[in-house]
């Protein structure tokens, strides 16, 4: 746990889910009840906010990017932000130790902070560490289909599928953080902000909005790029099976020719020392035959 004093008389105090018990006494000396650890230990929680009028508790619930990958994507985990008067509590763990150590770097820039300063540069900072990452998923997105244009393998395929989850996780946080700020605007808490504060909250709003556009336009591309190619390989099937369609009527030719000669009838040509050369004959103009008769069909 670590405490830092801010501000006139603001203090911040980070717990660490992972090095501090559930039950640890440390939870009811702040007043952190059942339900907001319950929230704060759930990899899973959704972003949101909770405000209690009663006591002027503001919960915030915000998607942090998980910067290691796992199972080839990335996921996102929930950072809590507990607003009480002059005292602002972070429940993080070591996925999301990164953005305390971000603004525990800016906050001793920035001493002067109010609560509410401290908590939406807090949220801006987690949104701008999206965009690093959008962007190399974008190279990534690029290079994966100049590999495709190349050869359509398997690997490029499930590469190409990979991408799609992560933006379909990106996605969805980004829309669940934007819906947080979104939120606070209705909120009683909002009303207590001063003129530069609800500034910033709108900054904190645009750069939500063009995070959540950034994210859809990649997962839309990744989308288009996966229905191209799920063409391209249902053409290619169809050329495949038309290929062999072409061949199977083609070789019944030589099995109707020989069928026809293996009858149990006189045999034509038998006086004819080359006989086996007009049977051939037959055959090849066969083939010429119903080869044309199937490319009219197949222009048609």
């Amino acid at each position: 746990m670590a405490v830092m004093h801010f501000g006139e008389n603001n203090t911040w105090i980070n717990i660490n889910s992972d090095l501090i018990s559930e039950y640890s006494s440390i939870y009811d000396t702040y007043e952190i009840d059942d339900e907001m650890i319950e929230y704060a230990l759930d990899k899973n929680e959704r972003a949101h906010m909770e405000y209690n009028r009663r006591t002027k508790t503001l919960v915030v619930i915000y998607n942090v990017l998980n910067l290691s990958r796992e199972e080839n994507h990335y996921d996102t985990i929930p950072l809590t932000f507990i607003v009480r008067q002059n005292q602002i509590v972070t429940i993080s763990n070591g996925l999301n130790e990164y953005i305390i150590d971000q603004i525990r770097e800016e906050l001793e820039e920035n001493m002067h902070w109010s609560v509410f300063n401290f908590l939406l540069h807090s949220l801006f900072a987690i949104s701008e560490n999206y965009f690093p990452i959008i962007e190399t998923l974008n190279k990534e997105q690029q290079n994966i289909s100049k590999l495709l244009r190349k050869k359509t393998t398997k690997d490029n395929l499930f590469r190409l599928s990979d991408l799609e989850i992560e933006g379909m996780y990106l996605v969805s946080a980004t829309k669940q953080n934007a819906v947080v700020l979104e939120q606070l605007k209705t909120q009683q808490a909002f009303k207590e902000l001063d003129d530069s504060e609800r500034e910033q909250l709108e900054d904190n709003i645009i750069e939500a909005n063009q995070l959540v556009a950034m994210t859809e336009l990649h997962l839309q591309i990744l989308h288009q790029i996966a229905n191209t190619y799920n063409n391209v390989l249902n053409n290619n099937l169809n050329d495949t099976m038309k290929f062999l369609t072409v061949i199977s009527i083609l070789m019944t030719v030589p099995d109707i020719v020989t069928g026809f000669f293996g009858m149990n009838v006189q045999i034509p040509f038998t006086e004819f020392r080359h006989g086996w050369a007009i049977i051939l004959l037959i055959i090849a103009l066969g083939w010429i035959g119903v080869s044309q008769i199937i490319k009219r069909i197949m222009k048609d």
